[in-house]
Formats: structure tokens, C-alpha cells, sequence
């Protein structure tokens, strides 16, 4: 069964769309339904329905607060070091440990430290000689237990004052008194208080309970995945078990749905048991089909069994998110794609379970911090977009560069260090102007972060996992714009070091002649980290022969009409094989050092980039590059061998390059820096990177170059 597409009639704002979800559900969570009575040992991080008021007073008697004698502070008024006093222990002094019962009669304790203890026998004359000091004092002794027929002297120097070093009785907690009111989420200390004050049972709001229904024709479970692998269109169906997460984070408890297929039906009935008036869950998510494609079936689903009140908002990504309500019970169409899913709980269902649990739907607001954009950042009008960024410190600027804007990235959140929220009404960011950011990671992991941006290699990665393994309060940035990239960005302050192989197509020399023309006057060190093979990266076999960069040419001289199939002069494709028809090529970045290492080639070939088709298909990555070749998106592209080894792909050798690190001065001495280069220089790392293949570490952390 089919329905009418969906159409976003009313899109909302992010502030409208959460004031209507906080307006219709406004006494959610309210009421006896919704608290329990549990012990105290087991509330942590649970939110009190009740004041907590204490049974018993901390401490419940007087205590010795130190290690020492008590007294009756009277005795010892007018002790001075010229006049001291003596004490008869048993007598006018007790020998008490901290934390013990204060002897009746006393109101103060004279420390350990501050006491000389003279040994007597309490039987003898008081004339019979002058009394000698113990060594060690009480500990030393060899007398002083009470009431076994001994005693000692003890001299003090100095007065004490009543209730000095004493822990009255309530000093802390008085029966009674009120120790957490109402709202009051439980921390790790408040248990103490709540079991000091006897408080053994506390009233407590209940965890909100969440059925996550998973919707699709392609979803595969990672168990059957790990079984049986994936077939072309599978999709692991992950987002349960990160909003199942997320959750939990948020307080609530979650179960998981069995997959349901895109048919209304079902997942009709499967919302209407979730939702039905003696359900046990309080909120339920549908994941995916919240769009307005034909097998959406969301939005009908909610419409059938109760009330649509937002569909579609201005968030990316996010948009597609809906919610409404089915017998009182908050319902939400959340987004397929893994960061639209994100997006869409930590704006609303996600505040809404906080409030059901008597907390600020804010507190899990994120704190912020001012970053700078290391480029411009363009964004559409009209929608509120949610750009994840990786931050660095850099000359005392937090530095912050974008990463991939996809929807289904996840990875670009668990890279991110921060988002930056662009409001609806701006069209972008410009490069270098300050703006604010949600933080991800703490502010003090991105201090101790070293931010390297330029050209991409798949040995920063392996470099990162080997600093964190072996220097864990270190780590590595790394954003991914070509060599020239990582050279402004060191000419603009907005790194610590780039990753570059610029070949100089004059005397074939790697770096050294861009950074003399592009960093003039920056006094940098060039330091290997690895030799590369680069090459052309082709299908599992080379299906289509390709035997280097010279058969593109041969197929623009054909002049064949991927349309039509047909030649310049009107021929039919007959039996040609695909290498004589429409090869396609992926291409990296503009300003990277393969892109110009492939225009070096194309000049030696007397070819032209009109000669490549795809030459416009750009990815910023050599894993990207790899990837398109795999999933059949071009038939070759220029990278490195790592990557085609990576995922069992045949490579074509075309260069061995150096790929260095150009590291400024000012930036080579620090301690981060000086941990990557020591890193860099151990077997362990280069054993690392050898095993990925394609890569020589002959000359890795060697200073190829200064340019002082």
C-alpha cells in the first residue's frame, strides 16, 4: 500500500517548532503516574519528586575531629611555652582517636603534635624526681592506658578554646533540616548527605520510557551483517542503538523495536501498540520515513492514530523531522540519516525527556567558546545549519575547520570538536571573522591538540591512534584541503603544521620551491614523514584495462557521445568495449598536490583536462577516491596505494612521492609538536605505516629543509 507523497505545507523554525512541542505537552510528566519510591543507594543521577528531609543529625554525637587528648578547655587556661601545664591523662586528659565519642566532661581536643608526654607511675610520691620526656610521645611511651594502674603527664604549652577540633553534635546535618528539595538531581554526593541524614528512601521522578521503532526495506541488522555481509543497497540499521544512546544520556530507559518494512500497515499497528493508553512507554520515535518521498509513512501514520502538530524544520540537518500525538503520548518522525537523527533528538525529543524528569530542557546545553573559521563557509538562507568543525589552538585563536556537510556522515560527528550553529538569515561564515561555537570535546583536550591541515594521508591516522596509544594527552586535528590548502593556512595562522607534496615539474624536488614562493619570509622547517606511491586506483581485476592516464585521450579522440552511444560521424557503438566509449575518472581538489601531479602528467602527455572525463568530479580524500572507484562511481582515479590496498582495489603506479610536514618556527619547539616528531621517528610508527603498503620510511624525520 502506497500513499500520497508528503508536502512540507508549514515548516517551521527551530524556536517555533520547540515552543509548540513544550506547549502541547506542558504537564507532561507531572502527577503521581510519573514517580517512584526507590533506595537511596540507587537514585544516583535520578531527579527528587519530593524534598529529601534528614531523619538524623550528622554526626548524631561530639566528635574528635583530630588524633590527640580530650579536655574540659578550662584545665588548660594560662598554658604557656615559659609556663606550661601538666595533664594527668585519665584525670583532666583522655588519649582519643578522630572521629571517637568525646569523653564526658570534655569539650575540646589538643592535637597529637602539640603535646610532650612525661612518663609516671600514679602510685609513686609526686616528689620522688623530675619527670623525663617519652621519645615519640603517646605511640612511645610504653605506659598511658587508662585504669591498668598507670598513667602519664602530659605538658602542654599553649590554652585551648571550647569546642576546638571538636565536630559537634549536627554540625553538618540537623534532623530535620531540608537537604534537597524538589528537583534536585542526585550527584554522587548528594548520597552521601542523603545516608548521613538517614534518608535510606527517596521519592523520585521515573525514567521516561522510549520504544525506538525502525523503519525500511534496507535495514540490516549488524548481527545479520556480521553474518552474512552486505548486499548492494543494505544499510545497517545503526540509529537505534545511537538514540537508544542518547537516551540513556538524557535519563530515560529505551527499547528496541524489531525492524519494520515500509509498509503502512505495520507500522501503523506497531505505533498504535506503543502509543495505546495502557502502554508502558512514554514516547516513541518512528526512525525514518519522516520525509515527503511516496514510502514515508510517518506523518499518515501519526495522522491516522492522533495529531500531526510540526512536520519539516528549518534545521539542516534535521529537516525532515515531525511530531505529534497519539492517545497523550509525544510521537516523533525522526530523519533516516545518522546526523539528521542527532540533530533532531538534542533539539527536541530529547529537551522534552528532560522536562519530563523535572529538569531545564537546556541542561544539556553545550558550553561555548569563540572560534575562527579557517575559510569561508557558505550556507544556505532560509535554514539553520548545524556545521560540525574540528577546533584547534592556534597563536592563542581557537581555530576552527568545517567538515563534511553530509546528513548520513556520522563520522563527522564523532571527528567534531564543536558545532557551529549559522542562523537561518545568514547566507555564510567569512574566513577569519569570529563567531561562537558549542563545544564537543573540553576546551582543555582542544588545547593540547595539534592542528594540522593540507593534504590528506592515510599515515596522519595512523599517527593520531599511535600518539593517543602512547602520549594520550596529545592529539591530532587533521582537516583535509590540499597541500596549497595547508600552506595558506600556515601563511593565515590557522595551523600548526601542514601536510604537503607540491611537485615542482621543473626539477621534480617536492615542497621546497612553494614554500620559497608562497611563505615568504615564515621561517619554517620541512620534515619528511613518508615516500608514497601514487598512481591510478582501478577496479578488483582493471576490468577495463587501463593501462595508464593515455587511454582517456584515446577516447576523446573518438569523440563517442555517452548519450548516444554513437561516434563523431554518426557510427554505432557496434561491439566497442567500454574503454572505447565513456570511461569515467574521480579527481581530487583543486590546490592539491595530486590534482597537480596529475596536470604535470596531462602536460607530458600533451593532454588537457578536457581529455579526462570526470576531470570536474572532485573528493577531498585518497579513501574517498578509492571509494568512488569501488561503489563503480569512476573507473579510476589518481591516489595513493594505501588506499587501494585498503579496499582490495589494483593500483597503477605512476610517482613515488615525499609527502612532508612544513612546520613553523614558532610552533616547532613547542611540546606537542616535539612528541609528533619524536613519535614519527620511533620503529613502532614506521612498522605501522609500512604494513599499510605503498609507503617508504627511509627518510621519515629527517629535516629536509629550513628556510632560516
Amino acid at each position: 500500500m502506497s500513499v500520497k507523497r508528503n508536502v512540507y505545507l508549514n515548516m517551521r523554525s527551530i524556536d517555533e517548532a520547540q515552543k509548540i512541542l513544550f506547549d502541547q505537552f506542558a504537564a507532561y510528566g507531572e502527577g503521581p503516574a510519573y514517580v517512584e519510591e526507590i533506595d537511596a543507594v540507587d537514585a544516583l543521577g535520578r531527579v527528587l519528586a519530593e524534598p529529601a528531609v534528614a531523619a538524623l543529625s550528622s554526626p548524631n554525637y561530639h566528635a574528635a575531629a583530630m588524633d590527640g587528648i580530650a579536655i574540659e578547655a578550662s584545665v588548660s587556661y594560662g598554658a604557656s611555652e615559659e609556663s606550661p601545664k601538666r595533664l594527668v591523662s585519665g584525670k583532666d586528659a583522655h588519649w582519643i582517636n578522630t572521629g571517637h565519642v568525646m569523653p564526658e566532661g570534655t569539650n575540646a581536643v589538643i592535637m597529637i603534635e602539640h603535646l610532650n608526654v612525661m612518663a609516671r607511675n600514679e602510685t609513686e610520691e609526686e616528689e620522688t624526681g623530675p619527670l623525663t620526656p617519652s621519645e615519640n610521645g603517646r605511640e612511645t611511651s610504653g605506659q598511658g592506658k587508662e585504669g591498668d594502674g598507670t598513667a602519664e603527664i602530659i605538658e602542654i604549652e599553649a590554652p585551648a578554646f571550647p569546642w576546638q577540633n571538636v565536630r559537634k553534635m549536627g554540625e553538618d546535618i540537623v534532623a530535620t533540616e531540608l537537604l534537597f528539595p524538589r528537583g534536585h538531581q542526585i550527584t554522587a554526593y548528594s548520597l552521601g548527605a542523603l545516608l548521613s541524614g538517614g534518608v535510606f528512601r527517596v521519592t523520585v521522578k521515573k525514567r521516561p520510557n522510549v520504544l525506538i521503532i525502525p523503519t525500511g526495506n534496507e535495514l540490516k541488522s549488524w548481527q545479520a551483517a556480521k553474518e552474512e555481509g552486505l548486499s548492494p543497497g543494505d544499510v545497517i540499521e545503526s540509529n537505534a542503538a545511537v538514540l537508544g544512546g542518547l537516551c540513556m544520556e538524557y535519563g530515560a530507559r529505551f527499547d528496541r523495536h524489531e525492524m519494520v518494512e515500509d509498509e503502512l500497515d505495520w507500522i501503523t499497528q506497531a505505533v498504535n501498540e506503543a502509543a495505546a493508553p495502557d502502554s508502558s512507554y512514554d514516547m516513541v520515535f518512528i526512525i525514518g520515513g519522516s520525509s515527503a518521498g511516496s514510502k514515508d509513512y510517518a506523518k499518515p501514520v501519526i495522522s491516522s492514530l492522533g495529531e500531526v502538530y510540526v512536520h519539516g524544520v528549518t534545521m539542516m540537518p534535521g529537516k525532515p523531522l515531525l511530531f505529534g500525538k497519539i492517545n497523550e503520548t509525544p510521537v516523533f518522525g525522526i530523519p533516516g540519516y545518522p546526523v539528521s537523527a542527532i540533530v533532531a533528538f538534542e533539539q527536541f525529543a530529547g529537551p522534552l525527556l528532560l522536562k519530563m524528569q523535572g529538569l531545564n530542557p537546556s541542561a544539556k546545553d553545550r558550553s561555548r567558546i569563540t572560534v575562527t573559521p579557517a575559510r569561508k563557509v557558505a550556507s544556505k538562507l532560509g535554514v539553520e545549519e548545524f556545521l560540525r568543525v574540528k577546533i584547534g589552538s592556534v597563536d592563542g585563536k581557537q581555530i576552527a575547520s568545517q567538515l563534511p556537510r553530509g546528513a548520513g556522515s556520522i563520522t563527522t560527528l564523532t571527528e567534531a570538536d564543536g558545532i557551529i550553529r549559522i542562523p537561518a538569515h545568514v547566507e555564510g561564515l567569512p574566513q577569519g571573522e569570529p563567531v561562537s561555537a558549542e563545544l564537543i570535546r573540553s576546551k582543555a583536550a582542544i588545547e593540547d591538540t595539534v592542528v594540522i591541515i593540507g593534504s590528506h594521508d592515510n599515515t596522519l591516522d595512523v599517527l593520531a591512534d599511535h600518539i593517543r596509544r602512547t602520549r594520550p594527552g596529545v592529539s591530532i586535528s587533521s582537516s583535509h584541503v590540499g597541500s596549497m590548502g595547508g600552506l595558506m593556512a600556515i601563511k593565515k595562522g590557522a595551523c600548526h603544521l601542514a601536510g604537503a607534496h607540491l611537485l615542482d615539474p621543473e626539477d621534480g624536488s617536492y615542497n621546497i620551491s612553494y614554500i620559497q614562493k608562497y611563505l615568504p619570509g615564515e621561517k619554517v622547517w620541512l620534515v619528511n614523514l613518508v615516500s608514497r606511491e601514487q598512481g591510478l586506483i582501478v577496479q578488483k581485476g582493471n576490468p577495463e584495462k587501463i593501462t595508464g592516464l593515455e587511454i582517456f585521450k584515446k577516447n576523446a579522440k573518438r569523440g563517442i557521445n555517452a548519450h548516444t552511444g554513437k561516434g563523431v560521424n554518426g557510427d554505432a557503438k557496434n561491439n566497442l568495449s567500454k574503454n572505447a566509449e565513456n570511461l569515467s575518472f574521480i579527481n581530487r581538489q583543486g590546490g592539491s598536490g595530486t590534482r597537480i601531479l596529475l596536470d604535470y602528467k596531462l602536460k607530458q602527455l600533451d593532454m588537457t583536462p578536457a581529455d579526462i572525463p570526470g576531470y570536474a568530479d572532485e573528493e577531498y580524500t585518497h579513501m574517498s577516491v578509492a571509494a568512488a572507484v569501488l561503489s563503480g562511481r569512476a573507473d579510476a582515479g589518481l591516489g595513493i596505494y594505501a588506499a587501494a590496498k585498503a579496499l582490495d582495489l589494483d593500483f597503477i603506479p605512476v610517482v613515488t612521492e615525499s609527502y612532508d610536514l612544513v612546520i613553523p618556527d614558532r610552533f616547532y619547539h613547542t611540546e606537542a609538536v616535539q612528541v609528533l616528531l619524536d613519535t614519527i621517528g620511533t620503529d613502532a610508527f614506521k612498522e605501522r605505516v609500512i604494513s599499510l603498503g605503498g609507503y617508504g620510511v627511509e627518510k621519515t624525520g629527517e629535516i629536509l629543509f629550513k628556510s632560516f
